[in-house]
């Protein structure tokens, strides 16, 4: 996933990372404009790209997605096996950066945007070292049914959640949903 990510790289020594994971049907070019107009010269930022799948909310039509998603529905099913398979991926793409840069884990934050931010989220809450911190936009509490129990090592780090009250596509009451999970697995959290 790598080799075709978009890449923001450091102007002075790299400090710290930043995966971002876009939303459903995007790709990470258009986030890597944005981001590299507001990243610190230290910072690296690796805009990662979802491979197009048969996406069952378009029906089969192959959309850049990090898992399958059947509805945005909150009380339909979700493809639990499709997530943890993107959550895994995620955290050996975590694990790869740290080796190959040598910044630490408590370095490096995850990000993302609609389905890439709800991704973030979780691969952070269950990633088994202490991140620097995770950011979420317009995102919704993947697998909540696991949390709090699957969170393991960063209920505690600074988190950022962002939602728009008039979004059209992810409802602010998802944000809602995500915070309330957030504040149940960490009270001391300030929506």
């Amino acid at each position: 996933m790598l080799e075709d990510a978009f890449i923001v790289s450091p102007t002075r020594k790299h400090t710290g990372t930043i995966i971002f994971l876009h939303g459903l049907g995007e790709n990470g070019e258009n986030w890597k404009l944005v981001l590299s107009k507001m990243v610190k010269p230290n910072v690296k930022v690796i805009c990662l790209n979802a491979k197009k799948i048969p996406l069952t909310l378009n029906k089969g039509f192959p959309t850049a997605a990090w898992f399958d998603l059947a509805s945005l529905d909150e009380n339909k099913l979700e493809d639990e096996t499709s997530i943890m398979r993107a959550v895994e991926n995620l955290h050996d793409i975590i694990d790869e950066e740290i080796a190959a840069s040598k910044v630490s884990a408590t370095k490096t934050m995850l990000a993302g945007f609609s389905q890439g931010g709800a991704l973030a989220m979780y691969a952070a809450l269950t990633y088994h070292k202490r991140l620097a911190a995770v950011m979420a936009m317009s995102s919704w509490p993947v697998l909540r049914h696991t949390l709090p129990d699957a969170a393991i090592s960063n209920t505690n780090i600074p988190m950022l959640q962002c939602h728009g009250t008039e979004d059209p596509v992810i409802y602010y009451k998802w944000g809602l949903i995500l915070a309330d999970a957030l504040k149940e697995m960490n009270p001391k959290i300030r929506v």
